[in-house]
Formats: C-alpha cells, structure tokens, sequence
C-alpha cells in the first residue's frame, strides 16, 4: 500500500487548514495517510547559529524521514498577509537545510484555505513555486474558497456540493499520480 504523509502549515490550535487535510486524508482508503501536527514538533525559529552550534533538530530530521518514506505529500498551506505563515516558512527553512531536496520525486496535493473567497490564493501560488525547488511535483491544487460557509467542521465535511464533487476529482487525480 502507498504511503502518504499530510499536514497543515499552520499552527493554529483551531486551524481550518488543518480540518481540511483531516477531511481529505479521511477520503482516501487506497494508500495509508499520516497525518501529522505540526505544532506538536520542537523546531526553533531558524538560525544559522543555531544550526552551527546545536545542528539540526531532532523533529526537523524526523519530518524529512518521514516523507522520504512516503511516495505522495499533502499539504495545505495558510496564508498571513498574502505569503505562508512565517511558521510553516521556518518548517520549509529547517527540512531544506537538513536535506535541500527534501520532496525528491514526491508527488504533492496542494491546498489551501480561509475564511475568505480566494481561499489563501496568495499562500497557495507561493507554495506552488517554491516546492518544486525542494524536488517535489505539484500534481495537483486547489483553494477552498470562504471556508466556514461551506464546510461543517462538526461533520468534517464539505456541505457546497460542487466543491465536493471538485475536491473528490482532485483527490483522484493525486492518487491516479501516486499509484502510477
């Protein structure tokens, strides 16, 4: 079975990103899915000193192991003032320094979130263009537009039927990538 590993670039407590990576991991039931939290990992704010006198963190070397172990990564990313957040940036600083091809031929489904219409459009053209310069393919993307009119986050599920429809062929589409 195909292994994929999934998070959220956010580290929010109450992150909408995160609740979308739980409802998409949970709709696929042909490869294993870990989802991981990135909050819980103990990864200062990079420093090139930090990094000389102390090396690299334990959790950032884990992360990286454990999409090296997997064939495909789910991600979706927040946006804070039309970029990432600087939280997942410094997760993007530390795999990078640990192995700069960190998503060597991995196959990555990238999303995105927020509260408004674009859905952290912004965050998620950034993620797009920088990813691959860490080896790995975008085979697929999306914004989820004005997230709390159209999921029901007591359900995990996507109450806008077509964007149901639209998340469900993307999904598909990512895993007809993974599984070759």
């Amino acid at each position: 079975m195909k292994k994929i590993i999934a998070f959220a670039g956010s580290n929010s407590k109450n992150s909408i990103n995160a609740d979308l990576i739980t409802h998409v991991a949970t709709q696929i039931t042909s490869a294993s899915v870990s989802v991981i939290d990135l909050k819980v990992l103990e990864i200062p704010m990079y420093s090139i000193d930090i990094e000389t006198e102390q090396g690299f963190p334990v959790d950032a070397t884990i992360l990286k192991n454990k999409i090296l172990e997997s064939e495909g990564v789910i991600l979706s990313v927040n946006e804070h003032n039309g970029s990432v957040s600087a939280f997942f940036k410094n997760i993007l600083d530390w795999l990078s320094r640990v192995d700069r091809n960190f998503l060597s031929d991995k196959k990555i489904l990238l999303m995105s979130t927020s509260p408004g219409a674009r859905g952290g459009k912004t965050a998620l053209e950034f993620a797009k263009e920088v990813l691959p310069r860490f080896g790995g393919t975008v085979v697929e993307s999306f914004s989820f537009p004005s997230f709390q009119d159209n999921f029901d986050t007591s359900t995990h599920t996507i109450t806008n039927p077509a964007l149901a429809i639209g998340v469900g062929e993307v999904i598909a589409s990512f895993l007809q990538e993974i599984e070759g």
